[in-house]
Order: structure tokens, then C-alpha cells, then sequence
């Protein structure tokens, strides 16, 4: 019973610190403790804390959840055990030590092509949003954003305070934008800061929100939302100090 709960904990924390839609943390805990005969467990998930207990015995455990980022391969890793764990490919504690293995080794994209990623979509977006095929502004908007991503990334691990972050990287594209249309190596800025902004933008916390809003958690979707929103208003408050500013 102690390395079951422990199993799904581990399961449920990893989906969570990855960015996954709480419904499916839940139904993967569920299928993880059925499928290991326990089919009577109980769990409930939050963004910032995950219990599991097991109805008729006094048994149950929380986990604190530390950290979220977005690690969608974590998420896929997890799922993909569980799955094997149901066709009996796998025994619980293999499982256990699988989940151990995501959890600690999974590697990400290094920092270098992740800024890459920032620059192409900022770019992208650039065109998609203005309809205009600008390869003036093309090349800057995308050094801009993949700027704007970098800060960021240093000012998200310096402060340790999200919305701080992203709300001086947004200043700071903003000013960046200025000053490449002030001295002539951009042409339009309000094209410029659109695509340099998208890097920013919380799509996948808003997304999950309202998969979790129409799956029926709805207190986990609304704090998701708020969550979005926040960072919303951080990133246009930076963007609109430097109009204040500047403009």
C-alpha cells in the first residue's frame, strides 16, 4: 500500500509541475491504484497540492507541488507508464522506478534553442497578426522576442516571482521596440510588439483552465484562469509603462 501511494503521488506531482490538465492527473492516479487493486482510492488535485486516500482505511498522504512549467514530454512519459502498467508490462514497483526516472532525468531543450523557438514564433506571429509581410520588421521582431524570452528565463530564476518576471521582460521589449523604430531599424512598432509579446503569452495555462473549467474542476480551472489573467496584466502593464515613458 506505501508504494502505491507513493507511485501515484509521484505520478500526479510530475503531471502537475508539467503543466497537465488536472482532470487527466486524476484519471491517470485512479487507473494507476484500480489497476493495482485498489479500485475505492480518492484523490483530489489542486495547482498546489495533491492528496490521495483510499475509502474504509485510514490512509492518506499529501504531496505539495513546488513548482509548474510546461514539460509536456513529462506528461506523454507518465501517461505512456501508466498505460504499460495496465497492460501488465510492467509491475508496480517497475513503475515506481520509471516514474523516478522521469521525474529526475528527463532532459529538456537546452536554453539556446529555446530562444531559437522565441525568435521564429515571435516572428511567425508578427506576420499572422498584422498580415503585412514586413522582412524589416520580420528579422527584428524576432530578435526582439527572442530577447524578451532570455530576460525572462534569467529574471523567472533571479526573483522567483512570476508575474515580476514577465512583467519587466515585457517592459524591456517594449523599450527594445522603441528603440529599434527610433533609430530606423524597425518600421512599425505596435507590428513589432505583437509578435515579440507572444513568447509571453500564457496559452497553455488558459487552456488547460477552461479544459479543467469543462470537465467540472471548477475550482482548479478558475484559479488557472486567474493565473492567466494575472500574467496578462503584468505582461500589458510592462507594455504600457513603456507608452507611458516613452511614447
Amino acid at each position: 500500500m506505501d508504494l502505491l501511494i507513493d507511485t501515484c503521488l509521484m505520478a500526479g506531482r510530475v503531471m502537475i509541475e508539467s503543466g497537465s490538465e488536472m482532470y487527466r492527473v486524476e484519471d491517470t492516479i485512479t487507473r494507476i491504484a484500480t489497476n493495482a487493486g485498489v479500485p475505492n482510492s480518492v484523490v483530489y488535485t489542486t495547482p498546489t497540492g495533491l492528496f490521495f486516500g483510499v475509502k474504509g482505511q485510514p490512509v492518506s498522504e499529501f504531496r505539495q507541488i513546488n513548482q509548474r512549467t510546461i514539460n509536456l514530454e513529462k506528461v506523454q512519459r507518465v501517461n505512456t507508464m501508466s498505460r504499460k502498467f495496465a497492460d501488465h508490462e510492467v509491475t508496480l514497483w517497475q513503475l515506481h522506478t520509471a516514474l523516478e526516472d522521469i521525474d529526475q532525468n528527463t532532459t529538456f531543450f537546452p536554453l539556446w534553442l529555446q530562444v531559437v523557438g522565441a525568435m521564429v514564433v515571435s516572428a511567425m506571429f508578427m506576420v499572422l497578426f498584422s498580415g503585412q509581410y514586413d522582412w524589416v520588421d520580420f528579422a527584428i521582431c524576432g530578435v526582439i522576442g527572442g530577447g524578451g524570452y532570455l530576460i525572462n528565463y534569467y529574471l523567472s530564476l533571479w526573483t522567483k516571482v512570476k508575474f515580476l518576471g514577465e512583467f519587466l521582460a515585457a517592459f524591456v521589449i517594449g523599450v527594445l521596440a522603441y528603440g529599434a523604430v527610433h533609430f530606423g531599424l524597425g518600421q512599425n512598432i505596435n507590428n513589432i510588439l505583437i509578435g515579440a509579446m507572444m513568447p509571453l503569452v500564457p496559452g497553455v495555462p488558459l487552456t488547460n483552465s477552461l479544459r479543467d473549467l469543462f470537465a467540472g474542476h471548477l475550482l482548479t480551472g478558475t484559479v488557472r484562469a486567474v493565473e492567466a489573467f494575472l500574467t496578462a496584466c503584468a505582461i500589458g502593464t510592462g507594455i504600457g509603462l513603456m507608452f507611458r515613458f516613452f511614447m
